[in-house]
């Protein structure tokens, strides 16, 4: 068990451990996924739809001053690897979130939709601008983006927890996820729709993870089970034969 004081070295070795597999496999997972998110993007299987404003789009006031958290997702997503212990957590966290993009994109491809309906002169801000000419504003719903907030909320959740993190670190864990979430409609480059769905759609990539730890912790108990046998086999080994 760990001391009550030892969980910021526990968090210090966790980010060094294979730091540099972990951020080179972080890149390219990115960039593949772009890679995959704007050819589909590009090839549709039918026409696009606009997605619905609902009540609570009129209650997010638009923000473009949100950008920087909106595009703090590509390194909360870091997180994720940074913190993982060895790479069976690794592979679990890109098993998870494979299954999560094939399925998006699958939506994607098969039910296109975007945004739109929101009278913003987006010459005005050319961050916001330049962001939607390169996406379209397509690829909506699901939205990917609240999709991958929400995963990685859980996956920094059970990794902050195992070492038993100060609690300032999980509030924190949860804010961030609960700003990029908002500045995801902040931006208006989803509405509130998108992001229910991205959120929903995180939940089993969420429950996959969590049964690929359970999996791990039962097979790690079974192996010490099986080792603690075979040492108190080879202690009473000795005595049973002089007993006789």
């Amino acid at each position: 068990m760990l001391e009550p004081n030892t969980w910021k070295d526990e968090l210090a070795k966790r980010l060094r451990t294979r730091w540099l597999f972990k951020m080179l496999s972080t890149m390219i997972g990115i960039a593949g996924f772009f890679y995959a998110y704007f050819w589909v993007m590009r090839h549709p299987l039918s026409a696009m739809t606009a997605m619905p404003l609902t009540w609570m789009d009129e209650l997010v006031v638009f923000w473009p001053q949100s950008f920087l958290l909106y595009i703090s997702l590509w390194v909360y997503v870091g997180l994720g690897t940074a913190l993982a212990k060895d790479l069976r957590e690794l592979t679990a966290f890109g098993a998870s979130s494979l299954v999560m993009i094939v399925v998006g994109l699958g939506i994607f491809m098969i039910a296109p939709t975007k945004v739109s309906g929101f009278p913003i002169d987006w010459s005005r801000y050319p961050s916001l601008a330049f962001l939607r000419s390169v996406d379209i504003a397509g690829n909506a719903c699901p939205s990917l983006h609240a999709a991958f907030a929400v995963f990685t909320a859980f996956v920094v959740h059970s990794h902050l927890t195992a070492i038993r993190a100060a609690r300032a670190l999980r509030v924190c864990n949860v804010l961030w996820c609960l700003g990029i979430l908002y500045s995801t409609m902040a931006t208006r480059q989803h509405v509130a729709l998108d992001v229910i769905a991205g959120s929903v759609l995180a939940v089993p990539a969420s429950i996959l993870y969590a049964r690929a730890g359970r999996i791990r912790s039962q097979g790690s108990r079974l192996q010490g089970n099986k080792m603690e046998e075979q040492v108190q086999a080879s202690a009473s080994g000795p005595s049973s034969l002089g007993g006789g």
